[in-house]
């Protein structure tokens, strides 16, 4: 699981600059999709390849194929504020002055 969402950390980077001026609520959605996206897309390429993703949610009321599901959209979320935190204090040229 690690490597699926270290590829999420390397898109973040350019969202969150991108996302700066965003209010707080349009940015929490942009790092939920955008997560879920990067989950999705990544369970789709491994069963492809492996013939199984190593996440399974399809006991799950919302999943979509078994690879994502709405239960972890806020935590999603709540993972961008955080990485945005962790964005500022490791690179603190890019914050708004």
């Amino acid at each position: 699981m690690f490597p699926v969402y270290g590829l999420a950390q390397l898109l973040f980077e350019p969202v969150h600059d991108a996302l700066r001026p965003r209010a707080p609520a349009a940015r929490a959605a942009a790092y939920a999709a955008g997560f879920s996206t990067v989950e999705y897309t990544s369970g789709r390429a491994l069963r492809r390849l492996r013939g199984a993703a190593p996440w399974d949610y399809s006991h799950a009321r919302w999943n979509l194929d078994g690879l994502v599901r709405a239960g972890y959209i806020p935590v999603w979320a709540l993972a961008g504020f955080g990485f945005e935190r962790l964005h500022d204090l490791l690179d603190p040229s890019g914050k708004p002055t």
